[in-house]
């Protein structure tokens, strides 16, 4: 790592490690240091790394990020209510990496639902923590979840235990805004779901204009551990909807007990550099496991999907679904990987990628991955990238329907794919109006993208 670039981050850390929540605490203290330890030794990866070698991250690294420390009060409530979904159990509001208790509704919980801001646990019931805090994220292999866990102090805590039932979603807003300079913040949550639980949880990430009118670049690296006990059913929602002018690298590390069964959807629509790692491992004989999403950019986004899915156990099964629609000079990344360890007989793992480029400029890099071990096993993988069909585009024109408005039906179509993997509730008819108001966005800039290219 250049020396330039590790003065920034340690210059932040040493001011973080003396006044953080928990820094009197040796094991807390000592997971800190260790990760940023083998954070300077990596440093920000680099095209010339494997899994980033159709991302380039120069920009990142030569940003001298400062950690935010404040602006929790920076946003009235009335900002935040553009952001509520109807029908959610509670929402939990974060503002530059803290918890907001004034824009938060905790909501009324059912008896045996802890939820409550990282922060808060650490200095109330950090012996409770020890035994799930850190033990899954893999710092070693991934330099920025080795960042994250450097600057590890607030997200959401949320324990359900055993056989409880929750019925609606539990919604987490993370606002990123600006200040005078370049802003990073280091979201992390951890969510334990025991034995027979049921739940869904949605992570919201959007980023708003400060109140005094700050215009610094925003990076926001998040890493949330999700522990599904024994046959618990969980869902996972990650809205990533930030200016096109801020990274985002987002982490979801899952660890499936026996039988459970965990569904991840990620719906990247923002951001100007998305990194977007999702990682379950099947730990537990008879998991299944849903990796579900969809992409979509224009102008000059870069939205990086990377799937690491590791069987560890027989009778598993995986599904991993991803579409992408990207116009402009967008640019689209889906690595998928499934390891298949030798004790994983009997596995099922699919995976699949289908994309549709909508101009000239737009771009996609799809890499499908199978590492096998075991030899009793059924594994595909594929991907497809294409164009908006002619044909149907002429069939819906041909029936008096404008041509703006048949392409957004057939992207609508498209997108539906993801949308049906849903289960149907709040969640869902949130992230349904999300893709229809952006896939308008979408192709009206495409539109005029190709108008400005006729003109030229």
């Amino acid at each position: 790592m250049a020396t330039q670039e590790l003065t920034t981050y340690q210059q932040g850390f040493g001011g973080f490690e003396k006044s953080a929540a928990g820094n009197r605490l040796a094991w807390l203290r000592s997971m800190r240091r260790d990760a940023f330890a083998r954070f300077a030794e990596v440093g920000i990866p680099t095209t010339r790394m494997e899994d980033w070698r159709f991302t380039n991250l120069s920009s990142l690294a030569q940003t001298p990020f400062c950690l935010a420390r404040n602006g929790r009060g920076s946003i009235a409530a009335r900002a935040i209510d553009q952001f509520k979904i109807t029908g959610a159990a509670c929402q939990l509001v974060f503002v530059n990496g803290h918890y907001a208790p004034e824009l938060s509704n905790p909501g009324k919980m059912p008896d045996g639902v802890e939820i409550s801001n990282l922060a808060t646990e650490i200095e109330s019931q950090p012996s409770a923590l020890e035994s799930w805090l850190g033990r899954y994220l893999d710092t070693k292999r991934d330099p920025f979840s080795a960042l994250n866990t450097a600057f590890l102090e607030d997200g959401a805590f949320i324990h359900i235990e055993k056989g409880v039932v929750l019925e609606a979603p539990i919604h987490l807003l993370f606002v990123s805004t600006a200040e005078s300079g370049p802003t990073m913040t280091h979201p992390r949550n951890l969510i334990v779901a025991e034995a027979e639980s049921q739940a869904s949880f949605i992570e919201d990430y959007i980023s708003l204009p400060s109140s005094a009118g700050a215009e610094g670049r925003l990076f926001c690296n998040t890493a949330t551990e999700l522990v599904a006990g024994d046959n618990a059913v969980i869902s996972h929602y990650m809205i990533e909807r930030e200016n096109t002018d801020a990274f985002n690298v987002s982490t979801l590390r899952i660890e499936q007990g026996r039988n459970a069964n965990v569904a991840s959807h990620s719906v990247l629509l923002g951001g100007g550099i998305v990194r977007n790692n999702v990682h379950p491992v099947l730990n537990g004989e008879g998991g299944d496991c849903l990796i579900n999403g969809l992409f979509a950019g224009t102008g000059r986004q870069h939205l990086d999907n990377y799937m690491l899915v590791e069987h560890a156990k027989p009778h598993c099964g995986s599904r991993q679904f991803y579409n992408g629609i990207l116009g402009g000079h967008a640019h689209g990344v889906f690595h998928g990987r499934i390891i298949v360890h030798k004790d994983a007989q009997k596995t099922d793992a699919k995976q699949t990628n289908r994309n549709l480029l909508l101009s000239d400029g737009a771009q996609i890099d799809t890499k499908p991955q199978l590492e096998i071990y075991a030899d009793d096993v059924k594994c595909t993988h594929g991907a497809t990238i294409g164009q908006i069909e002619e044909n149907a585009l002429f069939y819906l024109r041909s029936r008096g329907i404008e041509e703006s408005a048949a392409r957004q039906l057939l992207l609508l179509a498209f997108a539906s794919e993801c949308l049906d993997r849903m289960a149907e509730g709040p969640a869902r008819t949130h992230v349904e109006g999300l893709i229809h108001d952006h896939l308008t966005h979408l192709i009206r800039a495409s539109a005029n993208g190709k108008a400005s290219e006729a003109v030229g």
